[in-house]
């Protein structure tokens, strides 16, 4: 790896980690109300909505591995466009965990450097692959959105919205995957990465 892209690397990880930037599109949320919730359900959107925030700090790394080690220039490019949606969602939940009065996870920095060793080595199988990878991750995390849906409290009308616009956006992301040439995963490929993604949620929703 050439000096300047692993500083360009570091940077960027820096930056997901620690800096709460947004480019483009505003939050979902503005102009919302922010009604007063009772406790527990401010405790449940905290808990969902630091989840999800977990959910993009995973997703800046998975892009960001996979970008490292592609062949195909237009499918990176691609990828970096969509990992700037991604930015955004970071934003947007950061954001929101703030009003709430919430924390991000502590375990952040181990999440991203998993997800990041993750896409560098889907990257690694081929480009085929590694966009297979990404759809699959994508229309797994756009059913745990929907989840989310279900279960914040109807007056978090801010969360809610976040939430709606990011689930559009993973299905947007899986279809340019699919569109890009993605590979279908085995099915005990796919099982796998929905274990892990239950034992991440549920240890990000307290940690």
């Amino acid at each position: 790896m050439r000096v300047d892209t692993l500083i360009l690397s570091v940077d960027k990880a820096l930056r997901t980690l620690f800096v709460n930037s947004s480019i483009g599109r505003g939050s979902p949320s503005d102009g919302l109300s922010d009604h007063a919730l009772a406790a527990g359900e401010r405790a449940r959107s905290e808990g969902l909505m630091r989840v999800n925030h977990v959910g993009e700090v995973c997703a800046q790394a998975l892009y960001q591995g996979q970008a490292l080690t592609c062949r195909d220039a237009s499918i990176r490019r691609s990828l970096e466009a969509a990992a700037d949606e991604e930015v955004e969602h970071l934003a947007w939940t950061a954001g929101r965990l703030a009003e709430l009065g919430g924390r991000k996870s502590v375990l952040n920095p181990l999440w991203y450097l998993g997800a990041w060793s993750i896409g560098a080595l889907a990257g690694k199988c081929g480009d085929a692959w590694s966009l297979g990878f990404l759809a699959e991750t994508e229309r797994q995390v756009e059913a745990h959105l929907s989840g989310h849906l279900e279960i914040l409290p109807e007056e978090d009308v801010r969360s809610r919205a976040i939430v709606a616009q990011m689930k559009a956006d993973e299905r947007r992301h899986a279809d340019m995957a699919v569109a890009l040439g993605a590979e279908s995963l085995p099915d005990a490929a796919r099982a796998g990465m929905r274990l892990v993604a239950k034992v991440m949620t549920k240890t990000a929703y307290y940690l």
